[in-house]
Order: structure tokens, then C-alpha cells, then sequence
């Protein structure tokens, strides 16, 4: 994006180095091989509340770029989006390769220089301003005036994405790098409770996560010395999936993004609750069960359920983790047997054991500080000439399409940005 941005405002021999044999394979790869592009949330300050990190900074760049400038570009280029009633927009051809050509296609028709195999090394900014770049082989022909594994550059653009060479690139270049963890997946959680029910899919679900964060020992936390450990909570609510090993889905991916960092830094320990009661607050549960006691009296707990939309094998379940009968009639459930099944229903909590299956994570949280950026221009602080775009930088979204927005976005900035530097410099 940010070549073909560069290129298009009229910046001449402008060139990719793709480190790999074919470029844009997490293109290829993402949304189950369909490419959600971006997200129809189209106010800039909203659309940067999906943002865990980078949320307040990005309101700027969005103001110049967000998810319609997004959909009107793939439209001035052949691309045509089309939104899903949760919001996510994909190509209407359905396949991530519909993307890719139009990306490709662009680029092309602009001009641009693309190097598959042509992997950048190192990088050295000079005195008298420019970049002398370390190549590294491995298939494709040097750009024009490259010798012996180098050429050198005026201006220089980082999308590596999350791959550590890039964060060493940076480094390299002057720049601190937020530790990089894990941001959108799964979680695991002890004793396998619910693996049963997997394949089991639940909307909406509320989850809170609580995290331990260690002693208060007089150091003005709550209760002082010799207190109990102080938490810290994240809460979301939405589609939940139940596998093998925990959670997934929509809903449990935004929790991790947003306790991405607390949970790392915790080793992914601590508590979930976990609200199966579809929304009903605690009151209307209640309800619910004191009108089945009555209207239902003998009626069995496993044949009747306080709500149709409760799936039969979760409410099996529940009443399994309540020590209740299935063969229990609702006129013999006791008060307490029916504050047990309440809390089950509103607040089951589960142990956490950790993330779910490695490498299943979609995003990294972590790289350059979005301080050390001029996110109008992605230019550096730290280096003139060098701008740093995409997940590279300390941001990353939650699901459904925000990802690849803040790098068409920072792309296409950094895009315009060359184009300008050259005008104004031609014009001096």
C-alpha cells in the first residue's frame, strides 16, 4: 500500500524488497482463505476503540484515512467489498486471491519494482542523509545499481510485519522496541470442564477475566500491608465457541487483546467467569427458575429449561456442576439448590491454564512506541528519511478486519508523505 500510494502520486523507481518467494501470503491466509479487509465502523474515533493498543494515537491517522477511504480505494482499484451482517467486509468474490491481484495489479500499473527472494539485511542511515541497505539474495535479480549484497536508497519504508527481523531493523536504526507477546487467542483452562461441550457455539456470552496482581505490602494498594492480592479485571461480552481445551470466538479473542500484556505478564494464569445466561441479568434468572419451580412442577430439570435459547447439553452440564439430578423435579429444587444453579448460570468461573494451542495467536502486541513516530506521516523521530508502517509499530486490533485497516492506513500515509517530500523538494 505504501508503494503504490508513493507511486501513483507520481514517486519514481520505487522498490519492494519481499524477503519471500511470493509476497502477501498472510493476505493469502486470512479469514479462512476469504481476506476480511476491513470493518464497516466508519466514524475515526470509534473505529480506534477497537484498538487495545494505540487506541487515543490512531484517532489522527484515521481522520485521514479509515475503513470508507479503505473500500473506496479496492473500488477505484476493481475491488468490490462486501459487508456481513457483523460488520466484516470482504471481497465479493469471497477469496483472499481477489486481493492480492488488485494489490498486485496496482502496483504494477504504478510502476512499481517488486523483488520476491530479495530479503533486506541491515540497514545504515548516512551522514549525508539516505539509507545504504545490506541485501540478502535468494532468487531474484538486484534492482538496478544494487552490487555486491547492497544499493543504496533515499528514503526507506519498514513493513516486516511481526517478523523479528524487522524489530532488529528498527533497532538498528535507532529505535526502542516494545517487547513483542501474543495478542488474539484462545484460551485453555484447567480440568477440562468443558470439553464435553465442544463444538458449542453461544451468543451472547459475558466473560470477565481477573488477574492477580500480587501482595499490597504498604505500598498503597487497597488494605495496606499484609493484604489480599490486589486484581485486575477485563470484561467483554459476545460470541463465545467452547473446544477441546476452553474458549474461543469472537468474543474471547477481544478479551485477550485487551488483557493481551497483564496476561503474559502473568503467564497466563488466573480466573474466568463466565456468564452462560445469554444476556439475562442475575434478577431475570432468577425469575426464570422461581416461574419453573411453579408453572413447571413436574416437569424433570433435564426436559425443561428456564429459556429455549439455553442449549440443552450446557444446561445438562450446568446442572452436573450444581450436584442437581437431571430426574429432579422442578417442585422439589430447593432455595439453595436454586442460588447454586444461578450462580452456574451467571458467574461459572474456570482456572486458566493458559493459551490455546500454539501458534493459533493472530497478531503480535509490541514493536516500535507509537511516541517515536509521526503517525501523520509515519515518519520517525528517531531517523529522519525512515518511516515505519503496519505491525511493526506498537498496535494491534481485535478480529474482524482492524488489522489490515491500521495498515492500509499507515501504508497509504507513508505513501502520500514520500509523494510530498519529493514535490516539496522539487519545488526548492
Amino acid at each position: 500500500m505504501a508503494a503504490i500510494a508513493a507511486a501513483e502520486a507520481g514517486v519514481r523507481d520505487v522498490h519492494i524488497l519481499e524477503a519471500t518467494p511470493e509476497p502477501l501470503q498472510k493476505v493469502r491466509i486470512s479469514g479462512g482463505g476469504r481476506c476480511n479487509v476491513t470493518h464497516a465502523c466508519w466514524d475515526p474515533r470509534t473505529l480506534a476503540g477497537h484498538y487495545p493498543r494505540g487506541s487515543r494515537p490512531l484517532r489522527g491517522p484515521f481522520s485521514q484515512f479509515a475503513a470508507g477511504d479503505t473500500v473506496a480505494w479496492f473500488a477505484d482499484h476493481g475491488l468490490e467489498l462486501v459487508e456481513e451482517p457483523d460488520g466484516r467486509l470482504f471481497p465479493r468474490a469471497n477469496r483472499s486471491s481477489a486481493v492480492i491481484e488488485v494489490l498486485r495489479r496496482a502496483a504494477a500499473a504504478a510502476g512499481v519494482s517488486l523483488h520476491p527472494g530479495l530479503a533486506l539485511r541491515q540497514a545504515e542511515a548516512l551522514q549525508s542523509g539516505g539509507f545504504r541497505l545490506g541485501l540478502r539474495l535468494a532468487g531474484s535479480a538486484p534492482p538496478t545499481g544494487a552490487s555486491g549484497g547492497g544499493m543504496c536508497c533515499e528514503r526507506l519504508v519498514l513493513a516486516p510485519g511481526s517478523h523479528p527481523s524487522g524489530r532488529r531493523l528498527a533497532a538498528q536504526l535507532g529505535h526502542a522496541i516494545v517487547p513483542p507477546v501474543p495478542s488474539l487467542f484462545s484460551l485453555a483452562l484447567e480440568g477440562g470442564e468443558l470439553a464435553a461441550l465442544a463444538g458449542l457455539a453461544l451468543d451472547p456470552v459475558e466473560l470477565e477475566l481477573e488477574l492477580e496482581l500480587g501482595l499490597g505490602l504498604g505500598l498503597g494498594l487497597p488494605g495496606g500491608a499484609g493484604s489480599a492480592a490486589a486484581s485486575q479485571r477485563f470484561r467483554q461480552r459476545g460470541a463465545v465457541l467452547i473446544t477441546h481445551w476452553g474458549l474461543s470466538g469472537p468474543a474471547t479473542l477481544r478479551l485477550t487483546a485487551f488483557a493481551a500484556r497483564a496476561l503474559h505478564e502473568r503467564s497466563y494464569r488466573g480466573e474466568l467467569r463466565v456468564a452462560w445466561a445469554g444476556g439475562l441479568d442475575r434478577a431475570r434468572v432468577e425469575e426464570l427458575l422461581t416461574r419453573a419451580r411453579l408453572d413447571q412442577a413436574r416437569r424433570q430439570l433435564a426436559t425443561w429449561r428456564p429459556w429455549p435459547e439455553l442449549p440443552r447439553r450446557l444446561w445438562l452440564h450446568l446442572l452436573d456442576q450444581a450436584g442437581l439430578a437431571g430426574e429432579q423435579r422442578w417442585a422439589d429444587l430447593s432455595r439453595t439448590g436454586q442460588r447454586t444453579l444461578i450462580e452456574r448460570l451467571c458467574g461459572s468461573r474456570y482456572a486458566l491454564r493458559g493459551r490455546g494451542p500454539f501458534g493459533e495467536e493472530f497478531v503480535t502486541a509490541g514493536g516500535v512506541p507509537l511516541g517515536e513516530v509521526n503517525l501523520g506521516t509515519m515518519e520517525s523521530r528517531r531517523c529522519p528519511g525512515l518511516q515505519v508502517v503496519g505491525e511493526l509499530l506498537d498496535v494491534d486490533g481485535v478480529t474482524g478486519g482492524f488489522n489490515f485497516q491500521h495498515c492500509w492506513t499507515s501504508g497509504y500515509l507513508a505513501g502520500q508523505a514520500l509523494a510530498d517530500f519529493f514535490k516539496n523538494r522539487e519545488h526548492r
